[in-house]
């Protein structure tokens, strides 16, 4: 009955078969709301931090390391909402709606356990959290004061993204950049008015970048979960007949935990890399979290492909289209190393005036620069590591993934980040160098398996 209901609605955009026509139209028309939605999630921790900036260096350092930390719970119901996406993308391929909404509906039950867990974690260890990177104790009780709010939003952050996870991987990636757009939105008004204490409202400080977040989160939260009740995108989630399927539930753990893993630990690499970076000095620290959001900004871009094609790759091998699939995962990386290249050279030839959007003091200017410089080696293939992550993972194949993550960050990034900055002259910036070696390695690591093919055999 249920897929009755959502096959006799009149046909929508999304409703389409992106499996069929041109793969390059069909790439970036399901791609760019996905690059203007990650853009957009980024947009709240670079607010954060442009608005924090005025509180001075210890503030910026603080809501830095913090900010790590919050990516490391973003990290890991990301890489859960994987398992999801593979399997709605299969079944909506296959043409089976009603197994794609079954999928979606336990999608939420995990998320909800998943997110209560971590949020009661966050909550209780913020403060040692913040102890472990040796930083002075005002860095710590601004950065625990910001974690300690950013936990507690965890459980709508993964509704949210469950949300958006659905929509995308049944072929609507307008909804969620809609979504996107608004809550963002809300949170670009409502910080400086929190953390400066503009008007009626209170100065909080670091505490006040963190309430927008749990705001604006939530906004994003309703609207996301009343498009899916009220038949608004592809899929109409009822809880008519609900029950927990514990098969379908461990089939989206089996693939979404090795990429939960590989979250994590890739964010538990940057925790380490910001310890590395302690001993150098306040300067240091905010300099590698204005790089942080640096990065953020550029990659999102080609993450955003990266997760079209990996809708597109996985709904192709749900149709049984293995060559169209891998021909996806190719133009898409082409795309977006085309992106990044120019990208690169904006960063290389502009770096102060980058920083200066974030800082003007001149002694966090120049280091900062020169973290950038350093940083375009690896930018220049940062392409092939976010569209072939991502297109392999579509495939429902994340064990791969999880261990050339682990290989980039535990053999290759951090050896190098103690080492280099020991056994050569090079100090703090061996650490930015050691970033270098590992997105390099990991391109090369993903486009050798990609070109493979054996993800074209997995079955989920």
């Amino acid at each position: 009955m249920e897929e009755e209901e959502v096959t006799t609605r009149p046909e929508r955009a999304f409703d389409r078969d992106w499996t069929q026509g041109s793969i390059v139209r069909n790439l970036l028309s399901l791609s760019w709301p996905m690059m203007v939605n990650m853009s957009l999630n980024m947009v709240g921790p670079t607010i954060d931090m442009i608005w924090v900036g005025r509180l001075g260096p210890a503030s910026i350092a603080g809501v830095g390391i913090a900010g790590m930390a919050a990516m490391l719970v973003m990290a890991a119901v990301m890489g859960l909402m994987a398992g999801v996406r593979a399997m709605v993308a299969r079944f909506v391929g296959a043409g089976d709606v009603a197994g794609a909404n079954h999928v979606a509906r336990q999608a939420f039950a995990v998320s909800a356990l998943f997110a209560i867990l971590l949020a009661a974690v966050g909550i209780f260890f913020a403060e040692p959290i913040m102890d472990l990177f040796g930083v002075e104790a005002d860095v710590v009780a601004e950065g625990a004061a910001y974690l300690r709010i950013m936990f507690l939003s965890t459980v709508v952050m993964a509704f949210r993204m469950t949300a958006e996870s659905i929509m995308q991987a049944s072929g609507d990636s307008m909804t969620p950049m809609r979504i996107a757009i608004l809550f963002r939105l809300c949170h670009v008004l409502l910080c400086p008015f929190l953390v400066l204490g503009w008007w009626i409202f209170p100065a909080l400080g670091v505490s006040g970048a963190a309430a927008t977040n749990v705001i604006s989160q939530s906004l994003g939260t309703v609207l996301g979960l009343w498009v899916l009740l009220m038949g608004r995108s592809r899929l109409r989630l009822t809880l008519r007949g609900f029950r927990l399927d514990f098969n379908i539930i461990w089939r989206i753990l089996r693939i979404g935990l090795p990429a939960l893993v590989m979250g994590m630990q890739r964010n538990l690499g940057q925790l380490a890399l910001m310890w590395f970076m302690a001993p150098f000095g306040t300067l240091a620290v905010a300099a590698h979290s204005l790089y942080q959001r640096v990065l953020m900004i550029l990659v999102m871009p080609g993450v955003g492909l990266g997760m079209g094609a990996g809708v597109l790759v996985g709904q192709n091998l749900g149709a049984r289209r293995p060559a169209r699939a891998e021909r996806t995962g190719w133009l898409a990386a082409g795309i977006v190393e085309g992106f990044v290249l120019v990208a690169s050279v904006v960063v290389l030839v502009f770096p102060e005036g980058i920083v200066n959007v974030f800082s003007t003091e001149p002694g966090l200017v120049e280091v900062a620069s020169a973290f950038l410089r350093i940083a375009v080696a690896g930018y220049v293939v940062l392409g092939f590591v976010a569209v072939f992550q991502f297109a392999i993972s579509g495939a429902g194949d994340t064990v791969p993934p999880m261990i050339f993550s682990l290989v980039m960050v535990w053999v290759v990034q951090l050896p190098l980040a103690y080492l280099l900055p020991r056994v050569t002259e090079l100090g703090v910036y061996g650490i930015r160098w050691a970033i270098v070696a590992n997105m390099v390695v990991g391109a090369v690591a993903y486009t050798l398996y990609f070109a493979m093919g054996r993800w074209k055999q997995k079955s989920i």
